[in-house]
């Protein structure tokens, strides 16, 4: 079987924000696939829910022979051993692990949607996925990430994290 490449979104804002997107990854790297790009942590503030503390986003480019439904049990297996609880929508986490994109597929199921469906309105994921995957095609709205960041309305506040 042939390795499908994807990406991921990592997000945490409890916590040691930037060790739980480093532990993420190197759980992805073990349960699920090879991570063959990375980009910049991202300060992001938050989205949906503002009254809660900011967040660090990092996207994942990720190669790995599993399906989007046994990646997504691996996902909510990695988000419960670090804690994650799902108690409200958009609410605080330990960390969040979205998929974003499956190469060029189109999955839709009850509890899981690819391409994430908020893609093109998130300025934190569009900044990340720019970075790493500039002209990768976002397959039902037939732009790049670069053209998707561009036309984004989104206005919070996204800068690149340092230490």
């Amino acid at each position: 079987m042939a390795d499908s490449l994807f990406f991921l979104l990592l997000g945490s804002n409890q916590g040691d924000r930037l060790d739980q997107l480093v532990n993420a990854a190197v759980k992805i790297e073990c349960l699920i696939g090879r991570i063959s790009a990375s980009s910049s942590v991202y300060q992001t503030e938050p989205w949906g829910n503002r009254h809660q503390p900011f967040f660090l986003n990092q996207a994942l480019k990720v190669q790995s022979q599993l399906t989007p439904t046994e990646a997504l049990r691996m996902i909510q297996c990695i988000e419960l051993e670090m804690g994650r609880t799902r108690l409200a929508k958009w609410g605080a986490r330990t960390i969040d692990i979205d998929i974003l994109y499956w190469g060029d597929h189109v999955v839709n199921l009850p509890k899981l949607k690819i391409p994430h469906p908020e893609i093109q309105h998130r300025k934190f994921t569009l900044m990340a996925m720019a970075e790493i995957a500039p002209d990768f095609i976002h397959p039902i709205l037939k732009n790049t990430n670069q053209q998707l960041l561009v036309a984004c309305k989104d206005d919070l506040t996204v800068t690149r994290f340092t230490n």
